[in-house]
């Protein structure tokens, strides 16, 4: 039986350039505490249904095995949470102990139930006293609103006195997709009103002073989640809280994708020391999430003990809300532009994939005489000789070089440490420069932090590319995929790229990855951060007890049906609960609603209901080809 320990301390993450985690205090979580002084968490979710003891309990036995500290299991009814006891009887008569978490949505007293018997009680704000989410514009005075805290002040109390007599933890676990109609309305659809969804709850138990509570804030969409995530703990901080954090990205998708969308997401987050608990949320076998959440967390926290980054960060940076860092356009790259993709090249190969590289670097290699189409070429400056579609990268050793080169783009390697005064004046002197930012630190997050801001406080404009290294075989591409997602999550959603350069530098005998392989991890890592789309997006739950047909087999026919739907996001949800509302900004969705029944969604709007599930995947594809005649 695997067991992971990764441990960590914490803190509320203003600190931008050295790994100082936040702060938190410990929770009961029957025999696994959390918080404080504990190592980061794991955790996954069943799929079978919560009345199947026998299924429960045989995933319950997977998860542990891969390492699972805790599983969560559906809740929707009080036949669920009493058939909880059954599996947790089997488990021990195992001689199995991991804590169990009750997942509840729109029915408080199934929370009651299951807090008698669990170690761990998760409930959504969105729809614990609120009704399901129905888009609804709703008005209230601020006396009408008051009155409504003070009625989920009164029947949350109710569960907290259960919790507290039964020593049950409990998760306020707010998911994007469900927000209340009431704080939609009021706050709208943003990371405020994400926070205060969560806020109005935990003001409840800190003034009744119940300390065993877990907070998450997920969403499918990565920015809208490390936002609202960065904002909750600063207002916690600001009033004066502590609670441990859960970490996830919901409907992150499976295979590739949903790895590294989980990577960028958590991984930006664990960075800046926020997390202590995590779930990577894969349309996949339960099991499957434990490993990848143990690579991303133990790859994050390596850099614990660095040596000191003296970073100073740029006066007019907003941690909590970030916009993109302002730079002057050269070419494609910077300004407005899309953050573009540099892949090398080094050994002379011609290889491509699916997804072309903007840039391909040469090195010392002569670009091939039939260059690829809308791809241009790097070389190094000493042997550079002007040529359409090649472009010059110059090091500091080499920057005496450029003379009055006239080329209108030209690269330029550095790294922070380098930075001196004859860098910058060079700098400011040639804004046709781009930056290639470069670490070998142990922290590379922060010394890469520390090298932009550095620019931007000397108000130089130039674009700024992330270079990222790492070593992995063929074999070890799930690897690959999330360090390098991991490490360049927090620079993307802190608005300081322009661009990307993955390099695997693999020294082995064995085969290494592809170009092909990385340079999709490069695009994947743009999309999966919401900074360039070049392919459909899937949304798609993990499914869990509620799924209402075959998710994997399913998702496997929409994307088989849809791949080839450059730009769209498909949304495709096993139950109501998330549905309409994590699909918000997707453009069709598809819903289980019955057993065997599916409906449609263009957005946020049901468009056909309770379609028989064989035919859905050819309706939703009927659909797209209808629109898509509409608009032409």
């Amino acid at each position: 039986m695997a067991h992971y320990y990764i441990y960590m301390k914490y803190h509320s993450g203003s600190e931008l350039f050295n790994y100082t985690p936040r702060e938190s205090h410990e929770v009961s979580v029957g025999n696994k505490p959390l918080g404080g002084d504990n190592p980061i968490r794991l955790q996954s979710m069943t799929t079978a249904a919560t009345t199947d003891t026998e299924g429960c309990v045989r995933q319950i036995k997977a998860i542990v095995g891969a390492g699972g500290d805790y599983v969560r299991l559906t809740t929707q009814g009080t036949r669920e949470a009493e058939n909880l006891r059954n599996i947790k009887d089997e488990l021990t008569r195992l001689g199995y102990t991991t804590p169990l978490v009750a997942d509840i949505h729109f029915n408080p007293n199934v929370a009651d139930v299951a807090a008698t018997i669990v170690e761990k009680v998760r409930i959504n704000p969105g729809n614990y006293i609120d009704p399901a989410r129905t888009f609804r514009h709703l008005e209230y005075t601020d006396e009408e609103y008051a009155d409504e805290l003070k009625r989920l002040e009164a029947r949350f109390h109710q569960l907290l006195d259960i919790c507290r007599a039964n020593h049950t933890a409990i998760r306020i676990g707010v998911n994007h997709g469900s927000l209340s109609d009431r704080i939609m309305s009021r706050y709208g659809d943003t990371p405020e009103g994400i926070v205060e969804s969560c806020m109005e709850f935990l003001r409840v138990c800190q003034k009744e002073d119940f300390k065993d509570v877990v907070i998450s804030i997920k969403a499918s969409n990565t920015v809208v989640m490390v936002r609202s995530m960065r904002l909750l703990c600063s207002i916690m901080q600001a009033e004066g809280m502590d609670f441990p954090l859960h970490l996830g990205v919901t409907e992150a998708g499976e295979g590739e994708d949903g790895r590294i969308k989980s990577a960028a997401g958590i991984g930006a987050l664990l960075a800046d020391g926020i997390g202590d608990t995590i779930r990577v949320s894969l349309s996949e076998a339960p099991e499957n999430e434990i490993p990848v959440a143990y690579k991303l967390a133990s790859h994050v926290v390596r850099r614990a003990g660095h040596t000191f980054i003296p970073g100073m960060a740029f006066p007019g940076f907003d941690y909590v809300r970030p916009e993109r860092r302002p730079t002057c356009p050269v070419l494609n790259i910077g300004g407005t532009n899309v953050p573009v993709v540099i892949s090398e090249r080094l050994n002379g190969s011609t290889e491509v994939g699916e997804l072309l590289p903007d840039y391909i670097y040469a090195g010392h290699q002569l670009p091939p005489l039939d260059k690829r189409v809308n791809t241009a070429y790097i070389v190094d400056a000493d042997v550079w000789k002007p040529e359409e579609g090649v472009f010059p990268a110059y090091t500091d050793q080499t920057l005496p070089l450029i003379g009055m080169n006239p080329c209108p783009l030209k690269f330029l390697f550095l790294t922070y440490p380098a930075l001196n005064e004859e860098v910058k004046v060079c700098l400011r002197l040639h804004p046709e420069m781009v930056v290639i930012a470069q670490s070998n630190h142990q922290n590379r997050l922060g010394e890469l932090r520390a090298l932009v801001h550095e620019m931007w406080t000397e108000n130089l404009q130039n674009p700024v590319v992330f270079f990222e290294q790492s070593a992995h075989s063929a074999d070890e591409k799930e690897d690959f995929q999330i360090e390098t997602a991991a490490d360049l999550g927090a620079l993307l959603f802190d608005g300081l790229t322009d661009g990307i350069f993955l390099f695997n530098n693999y020294q082995g005998k064995a085969q290494r990855m592809t170009y092909a392989d990385i340079d999709a991890t490069a695009f994947g890592i743009l999309q999966a951060t919401r900074q360039r789309t070049t392919r459909t997006e899937y949304i798609s739950c993990p499914g869990c007890g509620r799924t209402l047909y075959n998710l994997q087999t399913t998702i496997a026919r929409i994307k088989a049906a849809t791949s080839h739907l450059t730009g769209l996001k498909i949304g495709i949800m096993g139950c109501i609960v998330n549905g309409p509302g994590e699909m918000a900004d997707a453009d069709y969705g598809y819903v289980g609603a019955a057993r065997g029944k599916v409906s449609l969604y263009r957005g946020k709007v049901c468009v056909e209901k309770n379609i028989a599930e064989e035919e859905a995947v050819d309706k939703l594809l009927a659909l797209i080809e209808s629109d898509k005649q509409n608009r032409q």
